[in-house]
């Protein structure tokens, strides 16, 4: 929408006329029971002032006003959708907070590339932060910005942290990793240069965890070919996070440590064995 054709829009949604409970009522049953689109075009036509009222509260954001009133105006259609004139609520009521919630969702979406206010506590903190703390500080209610944190704090029902974070984020910019580092650039180094992780990389990690679930069948196939008393002993020193040391497993068996070594050497070689048996590329991987 341009300029000239926002001015027409606003021009004739002044001259339409106000709608008496009445004919609202009798345009609303209209649309809903026999879907009567010229009754849908009364309605929102003269509730279109409503809309550009409100998108003149959100001017404050930097958003054109034009788009404001069209994400209003998808707002007036949602609420004439889901309105229910027997009820017995005026339309303007009920389509006020369609027409604020279409365009609250309209500045969140456009105010970062970083998606914000997901939850009802920080829409509340986006929407009333700078209000309250500008009315806070008029009023002379705190002096320092922990206080004035408090106090939006108490009043919105949210943690000082969350007031803290919203701040951080209505005082500074979005800025390009690819952006340079200093004026000059010289180097040519970007602000992403600096952002170095130790981790591993996504494509190592799913290799990583593949390679493990590979592993561990290949082990539980081999752990069928011991015998009970190796099975015993090799879960118990070798599978479990604390091992159990060869006195307690000789105690608990009813032999000796010395055997209880011996056994677990003769199971780790079975074991290899196997393994090696039924994929014989570990050789040459181990190699």
């Amino acid at each position: 929408m341009d300029e000239p054709a926002r001015r027409s829009l606003v021009r004739e949604a002044m001259k339409a006329p106000y709608l008496e409970r009445s004919e609202e009522l009798e345009l609303a049953l209209r649309w809903k029971e026999q879907r009567d689109q010229e009754a849908l075009h009364r309605i929102t036509v003269a509730h279109m002032r409503l809309v550009i009222a409100m998108a003149g509260r959100f001017r404050q954001f930097g958003l054109s006003m034009n788009d404001l009133i069209q994400e209003g105006h998808v707002g007036l259609l949602e609420a004439a959708a889901r309105f229910e004139p027997d009820r017995e609520v005026r339309f303007s009521t009920y389509a006020t907070w369609w027409i604020r919630a279409s365009m609250q969702d309209f500045v969140l979406r456009n105010w970062s590339i970083v998606r914000g206010g997901t939850s009802s506590t920080q829409k509340a903190l986006f929407f009333n932060l700078r209000r309250l703390r500008a009315r806070i500080a008029q009023n002379g209610q705190a002096s320092t910005s922990g206080d004035v944190y408090r106090e939006v704090a108490t009043t919105l029902g949210v943690t000082v942290a969350d007031v803290a974070r919203m701040d951080a984020r209505l005082s500074g910019s979005d800025i390009s990793l690819n952006a340079p580092l200093a004026s000059d650039n010289e180097s040519g180094a970007e602000r992403v240069d600096m952002l170095v992780s130790d981790a591993p990389l996504p494509d190592e990690v799913v290799g990583a965890t593949i390679d493990s679930e590979r592993r561990s069948r290949w082990l539980h196939k081999a752990l069928s070919t011991l015998n009970p008393r190796e099975l015993s002993i090799i879960r118990e020193r070798r599978l479990r996070d604390e091992g159990a040391t060869l006195e307690a497993l000789g105690s608990k068996l009813g032999i000796s440590k010395e055997r209880v070594r011996q056994i677990e050497g003769r199971a780790l070689e079975k074991l290899r064995v196997a393994m090696i048996q039924a994929h014989p590329e570990m050789v040459g991987a181990a190699a």
